[in-house]
Parts: structure tokens; sequence; C-alpha cells
């Protein structure tokens, strides 16, 4: 199916497409899977029954492939809802490019839940990325929830970059995630809110093998009058190291709420964390500007860089 200009520019700002790549891919629009392609080591399939959605099965063995798996609305107040499994074989070492980008000119909501389980195998690699983005002139709200459950067997490693760009209007993010003998998370969160955007953000990650580790990035920008809850949870089961860092700049009559918590239910469980909220120092802005910059060029390269 021939994807038009929108199309294109949707999964440009959340996938960086800019045409149909060779290898794995799924696209979804507006409830319907438009492209499907499976490549010899990554096998896509429909899930049907109670909770419809999109099967991934990446072989064990597997070393350096991709599998774009981006959804686009773009019908005026869409309501979508879909289950993903992703499962990445043993030793295997992939990308998984997924997230959403909502069109929606109408005064309807547009809304988009994501609700994906993802399974890293023993030994394998994991990098998924995540990236979310609303447009549209019209009243109705752009409304993106993600939910992901994660599990990373033994000796696995995942690194989960979750970005929400701009234009959406309000957002529950929920992060559950299971950690396993030496095995390691990392969790990147990046959030924009503008206007009177709302976003909460929830993530669990439980620590349960020996030797295990987990670490939670976060940096968060709210701008005009939007609010941002964090919330942050390493359950320490055993020996392990768990790490959370929430880095946040307000500005305008922006709010922003941060709630890290740390429960060690073993001696070797070695779990901290650091959040420290405040406004862009002035002394960085004088030194950009006396390089020439406007004041909201300095501002907009500020932001720029702490978000990358």
């Amino acid at each position: 199916m021939k994807l038009n200009n929108l199309d294109m520019d949707l999964l440009k700002s959340i996938a960086d497409l800019r045409g149909v790549p060779q290898g794995a891919i799924n696209i979804r629009r507006d409830g319907e899977a438009i492209i499907r392609q499976s490549s010899p080591n990554i096998r896509l399939s429909s899930k049907t029954g109670q909770n419809p959605g999109l099967l991934v099965e990446i072989k064990a063995g597997t070393h350096n492939e991709t599998v774009h798996v981006p959804v686009i609305l773009t019908q005026p107040g869409f309501q979508d809802k879909v289950y993903n499994t992703f499962i990445v074989g043993e030793d295997a070492d992939a990308t998984i490019i997924a997230g959403c980008g909502i069109h929606n000119d109408s005064h309807n909501s547009s809304r988009h839940d994501g609700i994906h389980e993802i399974i890293v195998r023993q030994g394998a690699r994991l990098k998924y990325i995540e990236k979310h983005y609303g447009e549209g002139s019209g009243g109705g709200q752009r409304v993106l929830n993600p939910t992901t459950v994660i599990t990373v067997e033994k000796g696995g490693s995942a690194e989960l970059e979750m970005v929400q760009i701009k234009g959406v209007d309000d957002t529950i993010r929920s992060t559950v995630a299971h950690v396993h003998e030496k095995a390691n998370l990392k969790i990147v969160e990046r959030l924009l809110t503008q206007e009177t955007q709302q976003a909460e953000s929830d993530i669990e990650i439980i620590i349960e093998g020996y030797g295990g580790a987990a670490q939670v990035l976060s940096r968060a920008v709210a701008q005009g009058s939007s609010f941002q809850l964090f919330r942050a949870a390493l359950v320490g089961k055993t020996t392990c190291l768990g790490h959370v860092e929430c880095d946040a700049i307000l500005m305008d009559k922006a709010r922003i709420k941060s709630v890290p918590e740390l429960m060690a239910e073993d001696a070797g469980a070695v779990l901290t964390h650091e959040a420290a909220i405040g406004k862009i120092a002035g002394e960085q802005l004088i030194k950009l500007m006396s390089l020439g910059l406007t004041e909201k060029e300095a501002v907009d390269a500020i932001l720029e860089g702490f978000l990358r």
C-alpha cells in the first residue's frame, strides 16, 4: 500500500524512516497493518483472539539486525489499542524501533494504547527505541498510553530508549521489568511537555537474580502550565545493583513531581537514587548569548542538549 506525504512525515518523526527499508517491518496505520514483511531471521505474524496484535520473533543467534514496528494515526478521533509481543532468541543481538505518531485536526480525541510484552532470552542483547509524537490543528487531544512489560533472562541485556518528542496532550506510561541472574537493564526516558499537557511515568524494576543490574535515567522538560509525575521503584531481591537518576528543567508555570522508591530485600542489594529539578542556569544563557545566539536560540540549544 502506498504511503502518502502525511504518513511519511509521521514515520520520519518517530522512526527516522524516509521510505520502506529492507528487512523486517510492520507499519500500522489507523488500526491496520498496511505494510508487513519478515526477514530470514525475524518473523512477524498476527496475534488473534481477545488481545489482538503483533508477534515478533527474533531467531536465536541473530546479529546486527533491526525490525521497525511504528504506528501512525491519521483518521480524526481514532481510538486504537494493540497488544504486541517481542521475543529475542538466545544469544541474539537486535534492535527494535517502535513508536507512535498522531495527526489530529479534529475536535475529537485520538488515542493509542500500546501494550508491549518483551522477552529477552538467555544471553541475548536488545536495543529498543520508542518515540511518541503528536501534531494537528484541531482542538481534540492526542493521547498516547504505552505499557511495557519486559523480562531479561539470565545473562541477557536490554536498553530501552523511551522518548516523548512533543505534541502529546496526555500520557500514562507504565513500565514493569523483571531482571534475572547476571542480566542488565537500562531505561533512558526523555519527556517534553508544553502548554497544558500532562505526563505520568511509572517504572517498576524487580531485580530477581543474583548479580543483576538495572539503571533508570530520566530527563524531563516541562514548559507552559504542563504537569509531569515521575515514579521509579527499584526492588532488589538478592545481591544486585540498581540506580535511578532523575533530572528535570522547569519553565514558566509548569510543575514536576519526582517520586523515587527503593526496596532492598537482601543485604547484598545496593540501590541508589538521585533527583534534581530546577531552571536553566543564567550563566548558561549568558555564555551562549555571548557567542551570538538570541535568548530563544540559547534556550533551545540548552534544551536540545539536555534531552539528547
